[in-house]
């Protein structure tokens, strides 16, 4: 599962309501976060490998 941040449209490793990948908390600014199956675009360590 993918998650997304609208505001910099970035899709991260995870999923809403947990912790992306590289260690984003989703539950901080809930709102900012979408569930998606977008490809992931994060480049940092944990999302993209």
């Amino acid at each position: 599962m993918a998650v997304k941040h609208v505001p910099t449209g970035i899709v991260h490793s995870g999923i809403k309501g947990g912790t992306t990948g590289c260690g984003f908390n989703t539950k901080d600014k809930a709102s900012h976060w979408v569930n998606t199956n977008s490809k992931i675009t994060c480049d940092k360590n944990g999302c993209k490998n």
